[in-house]
């Protein structure tokens, strides 16, 4: 058959590119709650070691021997990577690769998407396994913030991001994944302002050379869209530049107004 890769819905994969690469792709739990006031909080789960265990399962028969890829938001932020930790074990080492993966969203969407293609193609599990990696090397991705209340409560900011989050309430924040937490990396008091600071770390990191970029936005397509025009303006020839909803379990996170940033650069940082 081919190497069969799985993901969750944190990769932000769109419905086309997963029928056409075959790429499987299980939802993280997003669950309602209401509030004594009458508002609705919103919280995320992760997947059990039996869901993945019973898909894992399914995949290695349809691999017909040539075994099984997986990926899931990293362990930092999710259970979910202790639950496939677990459900791997179930399977024999040549049946299954786990890769423990430092990025999220687009980023880590890319490295699957990668390997995916190349599993179309006839790659083995080595190769795919290999090329999700080197993606991810040259991966990063940052947050712009309309508002810091969702990301504050949900625990995903650092502790010394977290120190400053009061500080941070008037401000449009910049932020950028790092090992399992979101770093601040500039604050601005206008979109404009955190706009162009955005497009200056992303054009300082390709360093002239093509890059891929996914601004993803949680109902805020305008300025996602003026995002774009700014990014496809300052990169290299030959970048590749496109907008996106943010997955809904990310957008629990980060509130509505927020735009991220994936970007697979040509060399690693």
């Amino acid at each position: 058959m081919a190497v069969q890769v799985v993901t969750d819905s944190s990769a932000s994969l769109s419905e086309d590119v997963i029928a056409e690469l075959g790429i499987t792709v299980l939802d993280l739990h997003v669950m309602e709650k209401t509030a004594k006031d009458g508002s609705v909080e919103r919280s995320t789960a992760g997947l059990s070691s039996l869901e993945l265990a019973a898909t894992y399962g399914r995949l290695v028969e349809r691999s017909r021997g040539d075994g099984v890829l997986v990926m899931h938001l990293p362990k930092e932020l999710s259970a979910t990577w202790n639950s496939a930790q677990t459900a791997v074990g179930l399977f024999d080492d040549d049946e299954i690769r786990l890769i423990d993966s430092p990025a999220i969203a687009m980023a880590m969407g890319a490295a699957v998407m990668t390997a995916a293609k190349l599993a179309q193609q006839g790659a083995d599990l080595d190769e795919c396994h290999d090329a999700a990696l080197g993606v991810l090397s040259r991966s990063a991705t940052w947050v712009y913030l309309h508002r810091i209340d969702d990301l504050r409560r949900s625990g995903r900011l650092s502790t010394t991001t977290a120190m400053l989050s009061t500080a941070l309430l008037a401000t449009k924040p910049i932020m950028q994944f790092k090992e399992g937490k979101l770093e601040l990396v500039g604050k601005t008091r206008t979109q404009t302002k955190a706009f162009n600071k955005l497009v200056e770390l992303i054009s300082q990191q390709a360093a002239g050379e093509p890059a891929f970029i996914a601004v993803q936005h949680s109902e805020a397509e305008e300025a996602a869209e003026t995002l774009y025009d700014l990014l496809v303006d300052a990169l290299a020839p030959g970048s590749s530049v496109m907008v996106m909803e943010m997955s809904e379990v990310l957008r629990v996170h980060v509130g509505t107004g927020a735009i991220g940033v994936s970007a697979v650069f040509t060399v690693a940082d």
